[in-house]
């Protein structure tokens, strides 16, 4: 695609040291112009995906921005999250910041770099103002040279300050950057990482109580403080008022009592038993500590982890498969648990929401199709509206086979093939089995659906409009602030 002359894999071994460096440097500019026209690609659907269909669907829950990122997520295998983001830089780049897109196309600058360009000037309103930010910001980011992140961030800020002081993403109001990340993509051994940014006063009562529940175990528990904390905070998650102690002794009254994690929050954990007949409680909870366990929208949880909470309390239920069809709508709870507990995630392409927040969805519409594993799965609510309302001619379809699997077909024909969660982790859950009888065919969508749909609202345009404002706002009343402190008198 990209004829530079730069040296591929197979030969990078037999080439100096200067060489491999320019062919580090020449890539990274393929690679950046690459994705200039991945970009510009996404921007183009965009466009044409917002500006039609002639039926106004700005207000749908599901719009027609949600349409347009459904298709660039399942083509580029990534998150509904992620296609959006990637939309609104695309589209960026080539209605508000031309310049640098060229620049990006032409491989100088990074896709980093001009993400954060787009990012910090978010706010600017002004098309002449804008269109002097990009022509200088284009000029500045050729002489940026390697820069850190933050000061890239804060040479873009001057220049964005020269023009629109309202424009600038202040530091000064991190209160409206408050989050709590919990970070389930990379857990390890049942352990995964959680950080975010809280007022000081609620970060300091928060400090307090996770200090005061770590030192109410007596002194033989084994764990450090340091992890007695880390504890406590998932027992204040369960509502729990005490840590329960790991000492081991019968008699420790800090151990007295019932593992709230098992007994006040339900945490939906999937693991492997040899036998799928009911059986005793006793002999399933023995069982189901011989392997570790996978959390459905987390990560795995070691054998004794499990083994300790099953002791405490936990629920013990074995999902067995489900030959006959059930005779009603909505499935029973032990058929939307397999189901779950066999999806894990959202079934749409790309789509990894978990499945305990998910709506069981006939694959073929009831009573058309049966109540029965070979025709439910799992969708978030976003791709559940998309699969119902975004269908018919020009719209999504979907072919769900007895084994759980997929096959999705976009508004473009694509074909996209997505398979159970548990197929890797617990093949068994993902047997073929076929349905009772042939489902009958459907005729095409009503019409007049769009009365069905959930609305917003405000479009998401005017959503857009109204956070810009506001920040804008919360900018210049800042700035009037400062100048005032700074009128005013010294204190001698």
């Amino acid at each position: 695609m990209f004829d530079v002359g730069l040296p591929g894999p197979e030969s990078l071994d037999a080439v100096g040291d200067n060489l491999l460096l320019a062919a580090i440097t020449g890539w990274a500019s393929v690679e950046a112009a690459a994705g200039a026209r991945r970009l510009a690609a996404i921007a183009e659907l965009v466009a044409r995906r917002t500006q039609g269909p002639a039926q106004d669907r700005s207000r749908w829950a599901c719009d027609n921005w949600d349409a347009a990122a459904a298709e660039v997520a399942a083509a580029e295998h990534i998150s509904h999250g992620m296609a959006s983001g990637q939309m609104y830089l695309a589209s960026a780049l080539r209605e508000r910041l031309p310049r640098v897109g060229g620049l990006l196309a032409d491989g100088v600058i990074s896709v980093r770099l001009a993400a954060t360009i787009c990012w910090h000037t978010t706010l600017i309103t002004d098309p002449q103002v804008l269109a002097l930010v990009d022509a200088e910001l284009a000029a500045l980011a050729t002489a940026l040279g390697p820069l850190s992140a933050a000061k890239t961030a804060t040479a873009i800020d001057t220049l964005i300050d020269r023009h629109d002081p309202a424009a600038v993403r202040r530091a000064s109001t991190s209160a409206r950057g408050r989050e709590v990340v919990i970070d389930t993509a990379n857990s390890e051994s049942g352990v995964t990482g959680l950080w975010g940014r809280l007022f000081a006063v609620d970060a300091a009562a928060l400090d307090q109580r996770l200090e005061q529940l770590a030192r109410s175990v007596c002194d033989d528990d084994p764990r450090t403080l340091a992890q007695r904390r880390a504890d406590a905070l998932g027992a204040l998650a369960a509502g729990a008022g005490t840590l329960a102690c790991a000492c081991g002794t019968q008699d420790c009254s800090a151990a007295a009592g019932t593992d709230a994690r098992a007994t006040q929050v339900v945490v939906h954990v999937v693991t492997e038993q040899a036998a799928h007949e009911p059986e005793p409680k006793a002999t399933a909870s023995r069982r189901a500590t011989t392997t570790s366990g996978h959390i459905i929208g987390g990560g795995s949880v070691p054998a004794p982890l499990l083994g300790d909470l099953i002791r405490g309390g936990a629920t013990v239920i074995s999902l067995g498969h489900h030959a006959e069809a059930e005779t009603g709508y909505r499935p029973s709870a032990r058929l939307a648990a397999f189901i779950r507990a066999r999806d894990m995630t959202c079934r749409f392409p790309g789509c990894d929401r978990p499945a305990t927040v998910c709506d069981v969805d006939h694959a073929i519409a009831y009573p058309y199709g049966p109540t029965h594993p070979a025709n439910l799965r799992c969708l978030c609510r976003k791709h559940h509206l998309l699969k119902t309302f975004w269908t018919g001619s020009g719209g999504w379809s979907d072919r769900q086979h007895s084994d759980g699997s997929i096959e999705w077909i976009s508004p473009t024909g694509h074909t996209y093939l997505t398979r159970p969660a548990s197929q890797l982790l617990f093949p068994a859950l993902c047997r073929p089995n076929p349905p009772p009888r042939a489902p009958a065919a459907v005729s095409s969508p009503p019409t007049g659906r769009g009365v069905m749909m959930p609305t917003r609202k405000r479009t998401r345009e005017q959503d857009r409009v109204r956070r810009i404002s506001a920040e804008r706002a919360l900018n210049a009343d800042y700035a009037a602030h400062v100048i005032a402190e700074r009128n005013q008198p010294p204190p001698f």
